[in-house]
């Protein structure tokens, strides 16, 4: 009874790994975002308090960002199942590469998100006609992980494709 090794064996390995990269790397976003713009709302809070609830806007959309990350997590986690079905290194390849596009598409939304939201809210402290401004440049930062999502999407829909079954 020998047993040849094909490589496939560390595909869940991969698979996993892709997981984890997704949760771990928007999360890492998420709590740098919603640090560095917290940040920046308090110190707004001292001058003009009553701005603190219409400030508080980059934080929530730095906490999307795990959800992004939450959701990929949970797409590939649930596809890797090699007792039920084959996972190849295939599978496992496109299972990692769709955690890292949407994690680390979620770290770097989360680092502009923090660093547009600091500056903004203490500028529309000083400013109110900045605000809106402000709300769209956060929106194309956040735009960046939705790219990301959606391209993990898409690579994790290609694992379990790599050879007819």
């Amino acid at each position: 009874m020998s047993s040849v090794f094909s490589g496939d064996e560390t595909a869940p390995f991969f698979g996993f790994l892709g997981a984890a990269a997704a949760l771990v790397f928007s999360c890492m976003g998420a709590a740098y975002g919603t640090a560095k713009s917290g940040v920046g709302v308090a110190s707004m809070g001292v001058m003009r308090p009553e701005l603190v609830m219409k400030s508080i806007v980059p934080v929530v959309m730095a906490g999307v960002l795990g959800i992004y990350g939450l959701i990929i997590a949970v797409i590939i986690s649930t596809g890797i199942n090699p007792k039920a079905k084959p996972y190849f290194l295939f599978d496992g390849y496109a299972h990692l590469s769709s955690g890292l596009a949407c994690g680390l598409a979620g770290l770097a939304a989360g680092m502009a998100i923090g660093i547009v939201g600091d500056a903004g809210v203490r500028a529309n402290a000083q400013q109110p006609k900045l605000f809106v401004g402000m709300i769209l440049i956060l929106i194309f930062a956040e735009a960046l992980a939705l790219y990301g999502l959606i391209v993990g999407i898409i690579l994790s829909s290609r694992a379990g494709q790599s050879r007819a079954d």
